[in-house]
């Protein structure tokens, strides 16, 4: 299955899509905060990433920008996870390069059927 990384500085919330990932067989790694995640995407090679919005520091739109314009890593799928749930929110994360985008609290038939809608399996 797909290696994926969740960028999430939430435990909870890390723990629940985790759950959800693992159970479909999925691998998982983890980033908690946007920073975070751009010191090691390169390194861990995520086939996916679900980043959310609301971090300290490098916020998930600022992230999902930095991965979608640079050429090692704008091919990695991008799927925005958060509690911001204007239409808004998800066309501005969009327009920074993600490719979908879930409200948090996210339901796990929604989850992996978008997941398997980007990775096109």
């Amino acid at each position: 299955m797909a290696r994926v990384m969740i960028v999430d500085d939430s435990p909870t919330d890390v723990q629940n899509i985790r759950n959800i990932l693992q159970k479909a067989g999925h691998h998982v790694i983890e980033a908690t905060s946007g920073q975070d995640a751009l010191d090691r995407i390169k390194m861990e090679k995520p086939e996916l990433v679900i980043m959310d919005v609301v971090m300290p520091g490098v916020n998930g739109f600022q992230a999902t920008r930095q991965l979608a314009k640079d050429p090692t890593t704008m091919n990695i799928p991008i799927m925005v996870i958060s509690s911001k749930s204007q239409e808004s929110d998800r066309m501005w994360a969009l327009r920074q390069g993600a490719k979908d985008y879930l409200v948090k609290p996210v339901k796990e038939t929604d989850l992996l059927a978008k997941l398997k809608t980007l990775l096109g399996s």
